[in-house]
C-alpha cells in the first residue's frame, strides 16, 4: 500500500503546484490591475479572472492540504477516546466526507454540464462559467482519493 500512497501523494501534489501557480497569477493580475489603475489604464475584467483563478486555487490545493492535515483539527474530545474508538471514529468520519464529496463533485459536475448546456458566460469578459466548476467538482474526487488514502492509513495505524 505504500506504493499506493505516494502515488496519491505525488498526484495531489502537482494539483497543489497547480493552485499555486493559479494562486501567482492573480496575485499578478492584481498587483498589476493596482499599478494601472494609478495611470488610468485598468485591467479589464480583473474582477472576474481573480474569482475565476481564486476557485482554481481553492479546487487544486484542497486536497493535498487534507493529505497533510493542514486544515484545523478540533479533535481535543476525539484525543480523549482510547486507541481502538479513535481509529473508529476517524474511520467513520473519513467514509462520511468520501460520500459527501462524492455527492458535491458529481453535483458540481452536473451544474457545469447545465451551464454548458445555455452557454452561460460572464458579464465582463464573456468567459464560460463551465470549466471552472467543471474542475472544482473534479477536485472534489480528488479530495476522496486524499480520503481513501486517510483510510488506508488508519487501517495501517499510521494516522
Amino acid at each position: 500500500m505504500d506504493g499506493f500512497l505516494q502515488k496519491v501523494e505525488r498526484l495531489l501534489r502537482f494539483l497543489y503546484i497547480l493552485g499555486g501557480v493559479c494562486l501567482i497569477f492573480i496575485m499578478s493580475l492584481t498587483i498589476a490591475d493596482v499599478f494601472l489603475r494609478l495611470m488610468n489604464q485598468p485591467i479589464v475584467g480583473t474582477y472576474e479572472l481573480v474569482c475565476f483563478g481564486s476557485s482554481l486555487v481553492i479546487g487544486f490545493a484542497f486536497p493535498y492540504v487534507s493529505w497533510r492535515r493542514g486544515h484545523i483539527f478540533v479533535d481535543f474530545l476525539i484525543n480523549l477516546f482510547p486507541g481502538g474508538w479513535k481509529n473508529g471514529f476517524n474511520f467513520v468520519t473519513r467514509c462520511l466526507a468520501i460520500a459527501f464529496f462524492i455527492l458535491a463533485g458529481w453535483n458540481l459536475i452536473k451544474y457545469a454540464l447545465d451551464l454548458y448546456r445555455v452557454g452561460e458566460v460572464s458579464p465582463t469578459l464573456t468567459i464560460p462559467y463551465y470549466p471552472f466548476i467543471f474542475v472544482v467538482g473534479i477536485c472534489c474526487f480528488f479530495q476522496c482519493l486524499s480520503l481513501l488514502g486517510d483510510l488506508v492509513k488508519i487501517r495501517g495505524g499510521r494516522l
